[in-house]
Parts: structure tokens; sequence; C-alpha cells
């Protein structure tokens, strides 16, 4: 982003520009790795940097408006879903063994544990065979037709 090439050319780091912008170091990291900034924060950054606010504004809308083929589109999406997928398989893998604990502390006699750690498990099978096109019952394929087949098209 503009801001990290702006504050790199002046030899700041991002505590520095924090403090000279009055933002805190999260802000200046959010913003340097793509986030949007308001209006007020990116006022600041223009007083600090001695530039208009348009020429950070106009970088943001650049980025909206870069023009992407379908098959691009796809590539990111499918990107991240595999993204979700992991997320939701490392939430899993640190959660079962949290239930266990708490069964294990709270009632070690009745093991409820394995109720919820077996229906995630199957809803963690289901987001990955889904996501890896393991079984392409729904996919792509089966997505066009559908949408041919509303739109009164034939195929």
């Amino acid at each position: 982003m503009i801001v990290r090439k702006l504050r790199l050319q002046r030899g700041w780091s991002q505590e520095q520009l924090a403090t000279f912008s009055g933002l805190s170091i999260r802000t200046i990291q959010r913003i340097e790795r793509g986030q949007k900034a308001s209006l007020e924060t990116l006022n600041a950054l223009a007083a600090v940097f001695e530039i208009d606010v348009s020429q950070l504004q106009g970088e943001e809308v650049m980025e909206n408006s870069i023009e992407l083929s379908t098959e691009e589109r796809q590539v990111i999406e499918s990107v991240r879903d595999i993204k979700a997928f992991y997320a939701h398989l490392i939430i899993y893998l640190i959660m079962v063994p949290t239930f266990f604990v708490i069964d294990l502390m709270s009632s070690p006699q009745l093991q409820w544990a394995w109720w919820p750690v077996m229906g995630w498990g199957i809803g963690v099978a289901s987001h990955g065979l889904n996501v890896f096109e393991v079984f392409n019952l729904f996919g792509t394929t089966w997505e066009k037709e559908q949408i041919e087949k509303r739109l009164g098209r034939k195929l």
C-alpha cells in the first residue's frame, strides 16, 4: 500500500509513523495490510506525509477498480474457501481437547464430549469435501445448469 511505501521512503518505523500521526501502531499495521481507513485516519496520514488526502484515497479506488477475469475471480474465491476450511479445521482441533478437558473436569462419568466432537467433525469433513471438490455433487457445473435452467436458457 502507498502508506507503507511512503513510510519506508522516509525511513520511519511503524511506531514512528504512529507517533507522528497520532494513530495507534495497530491502525498503521491494518492500513498497511490493505484494510480500509477512515477519512479521519487518512487526513492524519496525509498531514504527516505532506500530501493531499485524495492521493491516499485514489489508491483505494484504483485497487477496487482492477478488472479480473472470470477465471481469476474463481481462483481467488477458491483460495478464500480453502483458507476458510483450514481456519475451521484449526478451530476444531483446538476445541476437541477443550471439550474433553471440560468433560473430565465437570462430569467424568457422563462423557458428553463425544457428541459435539462427532457432530462438528462431520461438519468439518463435509466442509473439506466441498472445498476440495472430492465429490462434485453440487459443483460449478451443477450451478451453471441451475442458473441456465432458471433463466430459461438451454445449454
